[in-house]
């Protein structure tokens, strides 16, 4: 069997665990509808939980519906963009499913962006609403974007009396520069409050078509690898075939009956999609929080018993040496899964001696609708991200090409799938760079190296772009991190080639070590260890010490910002 007919067996079909289908039938609905189904079927439960608070699904849906009606009176038509500048909280969930039942799109804003990158957004979307938490106005009014409809909302809104002056001291920590406007400016300006439309509107919004293959859902952006984010294009089938999917992998949940632990942010397409949208359309409770205070998350997974913990690799490394961590029982849970960056093997360990407990990789992207593969439950595999989820397809080609590679050698991930997005917002030349013909088949070039063994398990190696070349060799940059961090005095590490005319690029190992060997460890004593434990081609030629290192919006070590600053020197 030849390379290309091996991957179109889907070899990792043997390997699902028992109950999972080959296939998925993916339903003609639309999202809101989605949601509806069970927000009717499960009217007494909770949906959401914040700090203390309860709201059942006949709450959410009747928000929801008073929303939706006051967008609607604003002016938001079908195919407008909704802005959501907001943290973790009912808003989020109110405003982006009140959107979308009125055939809007919404486009997730981050909170920690700047005024420039909150007005890039806003310009590239076409935003002409925006739903923004009232602390992070100021942001908005910097970027000077024309919008029809700015609507402020106060985190203080959902929480029960207890908690407001807790919560305000709470984000006063993280958002200190930051501040409301007041009263007096909000009516000058024309602005909305959000509380005042959904007392004003009764929940009764105009009924719309909405065709969930051809119609955008969401714009969620990517963080650019080179340039400014750009959006990928969700449809409503996108994000319902996703459901699906998940649903179909993980038998071991059951409707109606599972408890989720929210505090992964939802701006992101792993915390929008994997625990806020997956949880809410299939009649689970969803325990909210706005910033992601580790003492809270604990308490709450023991108080409300959750059932899933969905986190980063940054946040397994620290709780695995957290003293609070045995507070939880680990054994206990279903599903403790990991995404968004790859996990170090020191820390799988780590944790697995701690908790007793198995950490599933996954893998995704915001082009995928957050998931592509995922481990099965009862047949891990170490080093491994997993299988294709049901209706993937997966394949390995040459990195220049569309050749497809054999199995066991490293080459680019591609993939088809009905979770596929349809294209990036805007931008037709990146892509037909990403969007590739084969043999009359759409695939998704994911800009990721991997390899797939004969099981069908992928195995994750690199970024495209991280990719180091060194005098004609190729330098995995996560192979060399992987050996930093079982340096026992390396606390992170993030590696990345420098331009240097001599040799291509030179490899660049940024480490911060144990609070305790600061001042004690040198540079020298570094390369000697990669030199004991790597190729000689792959051990860094540079290392710089540093307090901390940048950081993505989930937690991963930021390689791009380290590439641009090193280039800056």
């Amino acid at each position: 069997m030849n390379p290309k007919e091996f991957y179109l067996s889907k070899p990792w079909l043997k390997y699902y665990p028992k109950g999972v289908p080959r296939e998925v039938e993916v339903p003609e609905i639309s999202v809101p509808e989605l949601f509806e189904q069970r927000a009717d079927k499960y009217a007494g439960k909770t949906a959401l939980i914040f700090y203390g608070n309860k709201i059942t699904y006949k709450e959410i849906k009747d928000l929801i519906n008073r929303f939706a009606a006051a967008l609607a009176d604003l002016g938001v038509m079908k195919g407008q963009t909704v802005a959501l500048y907001l943290l973790n909280c009912p808003q989020y969930v109110i405003s982006y499913f009140a959107a979308l039942k009125l055939g809007a799109k919404v486009t997730p804003i981050s909170p920690v962006y700047t005024s420039k990158e909150v007005k890039h957004q806003l310009e590239d979307s076409e935003a002409a609403t925006i739903v923004c938490q009232d602390i992070l106005y100021d942001n908005v009014e910097k970027a000077g974007v024309s919008l029809k409809n700015v609507i402020l909302t106060n985190i203080s809104e959902y929480l029960p009396l207890l908690k407001k002056h807790l919560a305000k001291g709470a984000l006063g920590k993280v958002y200190g520069e930051m501040h409301a406007p007041t009263p007096k400016y909000m009516q000058e300006a024309g602005l909305h409050q959000f509380q005042v439309l959904i007392k004003k509107y009764p929940p009764r919004p105009p009924e719309i078509a909405i065709r969930p293959r051809e119609d955008i859902a969401a714009l969620p952006y990517t963080g650019g690898t080179t340039g400014l984010p750009k959006a990928a294009i969700l449809t409503h089938h996108n994000i319902v075939s996703l459901q699906a999917q998940t649903v179909a992998f993980w038998p071991i949940f059951e409707e109606g009956k599972e408890v989720a632990i929210a505090f992964l942010p939802f701006f992101h397409i792993y915390g929008q999609v994997v625990v806020m949208l997956n949880g809410l359309v299939q009649g689970s409770t969803i325990v909210l929080f706005t910033t992601p205070d580790v003492d809270d998350i604990l308490s709450a997974m023991e108080r409300y018993q959750a059932s899933g913990f969905y986190g980063v690799p940054t946040l397994f490394e620290y709780l695995k040496d957290y003293e609070k961590t045995d507070r939880v029982n680990w054994k206990r849970l279903k599903l403790i899964a990991c995404g968004a960056d790859t996990l170090h093997e020191s820390t799988i360990k780590g944790w697995e001696r701690r908790t007793g407990s198995k950490i599933l990789e996954g893998y995704g992207m915001t082009e995928t609708t957050a998931v592509s593969h995922s481990t099965p439950y009862d047949r891990p595999k170490p080093g491994s991200f997993g299988v294709p989820i049901p209706g993937i397809t997966a394949a390995v080609v040459d990195v220049e090409g569309t050749e497809f590679m054999p199995v066991g050698e490293v080459g680019e991930l591609i993939l088809n799938g009905p979770n596929i997005m349809q294209g990036y917002w805007k931008r037709p030349a990146e892509t037909r760079e990403a969007i590739i013909e084969i043999d009359g088949k759409k695939w998704l070039r994911t800009g990721d190296l991997v390899r797939m063994d004969e099981e069908g398990y992928f195995h994750f190696f690199d970024r495209k772009r991280d990719l180091i070349k060194y005098k004609g060799y190729s330098v995995f940059a996560r192979h060399v991190e992987e050996v930093l961090y079982k340096h026992p005095q390396i606390k992170a590490a993030g590696v990345v080639g420098v331009r240097d005319p001599a040799v291509g690029q030179q490899i660049k190992a940024y480490v911060v070590l144990q609070s305790d060997a600061r001042g004690k460890v040198s540079e020298e004593e570094i390369m000697e260890f990669c030199r004991q434990n790597l190729a000689h081609y792959k051990v860094p030629k540079i290392i710089e010490f540093r307090g901390e290192l940048p950081k993505t919006d989930v937690g991963k070590v930021s390689r791009r910002e380290l590439r641009e600053e090193a280039e800056e020197i």
